[in-house]
């Protein structure tokens, strides 16, 4: 499956999906380009997964809603609950095991987990 630009536009519907991976970058970035490949191959290789990238130059807004400070930067979502953010290039085995431990997450736990975490507050 190939990535699709995320802007703040389609953020909405994309995150309509059950896992969403993003991936914010820019085009001046080293890391960037080195982490493109290793996302790309990885949308092949998890068909079941929404492959996206947010280009921080263009989409500062939805960069600032994330307070990305260091891209590239990951983010995972899975049932409209973010799951995972973290500033860094993963690599390819590591991407796979990220989401991989994603999909066999108990979301109705997760979600009890955030509740109670809420009502501490």
């Amino acid at each position: 499956m190939a990535t699709i630009n995320l802007t703040k536009d389609n953020f909405e519907e994309t995150l309509e999906n059950d896992i969403i991976i993003l991936d914010f970058w820019a085009s001046w970035c080293g890391p960037c380009k080195s982490f493109a490949p290793i996302f790309e191959e990885a949308s092949e290789r998890h068909p079941d997964v929404v492959f996206a990238k947010v280009n921080t130059e263009e989409e500062r807004e939805l960069a600032g809603s994330f307070q990305v400070r260091s891209i590239p930067t990951v983010a995972v979502f899975r049932e409209k609950v973010l799951l995972f953010q973290e500033p860094g290039m993963l690599q390819g085995k590591h991407l796979d095991e990220l989401l991989d431990n994603i999909k066999k997450l108990d979301m109705d736990d997760i979600r009890r987990q955030i509740a109670e975490g809420q009502n501490q507050e």
